[in-house]
């Protein structure tokens, strides 16, 4: 286990080669911030089991403070504005957007922000972590596993010329655990959570 988290951190410094624009300057320990234009969270539940709909989240604020020293000790902040729900719905009938962000599903005004706050960091192979936290929705805080993938570090990145790192998680949480029963039997129980998201340093 010693040699694995290592073998990680000595990645996540720069001194293995990476994916992506080739790597110059190795990355430092400290505080990254979420690329707003990069940066998706997606759901999806089942619609009288003939589909899946799919939906997205715009709001999103995410924090890692970085370790590289020991990479199991960083963690990560984020934070949802419910709000901001597009469910991308393409006719004029009425509004889905505020019906899903409303009283009957996601209330959004009595509970305007999700949060997600890691508790622990379990490194795997191929670049890979479980990353464990508590997850704020609809007023109700339940432990959450995300299995996370790192994809690529850039420093400096062409565009943005600072560091970059990029991930992948995903996710698995019942709506019915959070107190979001609406249409139980109609529309799936289950909510599969899938995150993309791009982190920033200085």
């Amino acid at each position: 286990m010693i040699m694995k988290r290592r073998l990680f951190a000595l990645l996540f410094c720069g001194l293995f080669p990476t994916m992506g624009f080739g790597q110059t300057v190795p990355l430092k320990s400290g505080t990254y911030q979420s690329d707003p234009a990069h940066t998706n969270v997606l759901w999806s539940v089942t619609h009288h089991g003939a589909s899946n709909y799919i939906g997205r989240f715009n709001g999103i604020k995410a924090t890692l403070d970085l370790d590289l020293d020991q990479v199991q000790e960083s963690s990560v902040v984020a934070e949802i504005t419910v709000s901001s729900v597009d469910t991308n719905y393409p006719l004029t009938d009425k509004d889905f957007d505020a019906q899903v962000a409303g009283s009957d599903i996601l209330d959004a005004k009595s509970h305007p922000v999700i949060t997600f706050k890691s508790t622990s960091i379990e490194l795997g192979a191929d670049n890979t972590a479980k990353v464990t936290g508590d997850l704020s929705f609809h007023g109700v805080t339940k432990e959450v596993v995300l299995d996370t993938k790192m994809n690529a570090m850039i420093n400096p990145h062409p565009i943005t010329k600072g560091p970059v790192i990029g991930f992948s998680a995903k996710a698995m949480i019942k709506r019915s655990d959070f107190g979001v029963d609406f249409l139980q039997g109609s529309i799936g129980d289950d909510v599969p959570i899938t995150i993309e998201i791009e982190f920033m340093g200085k």
